[in-house]
């Protein structure tokens, strides 16, 4: 099975929302702490987000004005068509990107670089389409001696250390300007889903249509994610970058 079949068919990629940021605390957390390093007070022009699923963090980020969405997968891509004017959704190979030189003046790729078989062609893609002075910013598992059969089920080649990303961001002029853990330790759950898949894929589904139909089970859920997600957030922050599952990094374009 070629990439793009391998993420159509696969639910916990192509059947996100919007919703998973009010469902997932991993996701609340992660897009929580991007926030708050990123900053309020900058404001972008052009915003791309590279393997942005159907969740995409820009739907979140109100510092951007235009913003473009792309996936390899065309079910997650539809639900950002006519959504809103500003908004450009596309499916595509991110190691070929349809865009003009210095197009962007910001980047998201968040948990993509992974999934790729070749990641350095596509960094010199974003180094490619990105302005200068423009940010990228990237998150990718973290620790090679971390990877498990989940990392396998959910389509990672590999993970990453923190001196092998500002090694290969560097070569193509992109300059590191702040890292930051975005799981700690708790996020070590997530393993279990590698004991039934396919069963944990169907009870997101259910998942999905309870908080959608049932108003009781929506307000419990809410506190459930916020209690959850701030414990993984005090997690991720306290811990040694050394010893986080995951990490984000915000690069400048030289």
């Amino acid at each position: 099975m070629n990439e793009k079949k391998f993420y159509e068919n696969h639910k916990n990629f192509a059947c996100r929302t919007f919703l998973e940021y009010y469902l997932s605390p991993g996701i609340k957390c992660k897009f929580d702490i991007l926030m708050e390093n990123i900053g309020s007070k900058r404001k972008f022009s052009n915003a791309l987000d590279l393997g942005c699923s159907g969740n995409s963090f820009l739907y979140f980020f109100k510092n951007s004005y235009f913003k473009s969405f792309y996936d390899i997968a065309l079910l997650p891509l539809k639900q950002y068509k006519s959504k809103k004017k500003l908004w450009y959704p596309f499916c595509g190979d991110i190691n070929y990107l349809p865009y003009r030189n210095n197009s962007f003046d910001f980047i998201t790729a968040l948990d993509v670089l992974e999934h790729l078989k070749n990641d350095q062609r596509a960094i010199a893609e974003i180094s490619r389409i990105l302005q200068g002075k423009g940010i990228a910013v990237i998150t990718v598992p973290h620790r090679k001696k971390y990877y498990s059969t989940q990392d396998e089920i959910i389509g990672h080649y590999r993970r990453y250390e923190i001196d092998q990303i500002d090694s290969l961001f560097g070569r193509y002029g992109l300059k590191l300007i702040r890292k930051f853990g975005i799981y700690g330790s708790l996020m070590k759950v997530s393993d279990l889903q590698s004991i039934n898949p396919k069963n944990i894929e169907s009870r997101l589904e259910d998942l999905r249509e309870y908080y959608e139909n049932s108003l009781i089970f929506k307000l419990i859920w809410n506190i459930i994610i916020k209690i959850s997600s701030y414990l993984m957030k005090i997690d991720a922050k306290y811990h040694s970058l050394k010893k986080v599952m995951n990490i984000g990094f915000i690069f400048e374009k030289i």
